[in-house]
């Protein structure tokens, strides 16, 4: 399995994780709370987390490939739901495999 994970400092870290989750709920299978969110989509799976601080994501997908599709997914539409606070792009770090 291969992973990277994203961290985003904002203070509506929350708000974030929720619009993210209700949007691909109406595609594909969603859990979530105000402060942990997970979306399973084909080509991997996007676990977020929220606190004060900010948000935290990690992508998991079964190659490197399919990790950066998945990773696209969740850049893009938070991208497009932050434009406020002009977000342009995520910082992505490789995680171990596990």
């Amino acid at each position: 399995m291969f992973q990277a994970i994203a961290e985003w400092q904002t203070e509506h870290g929350g708000k974030y994780l929720v619009q993210l989750c209700k949007h691909f709920a109406h595609k594909l299978e969603v859990t979530y709370s105000e402060t942990h969110g997970e979306c399973r989509f084909s080509c991997g799976t996007a676990v977020l987390d929220a606190d004060p601080k900010g948000l935290k994501i990690l992508a998991m997908a079964v190659d490197q490939e399919q990790l950066a599709e998945t990773e696209s997914v969740i850049e893009r539409h938070l991208v497009r739901f932050a434009f406020r606070e002009n977000l342009e792009a995520l910082q992505w770090q490789a995680q171990d495999r596990v």
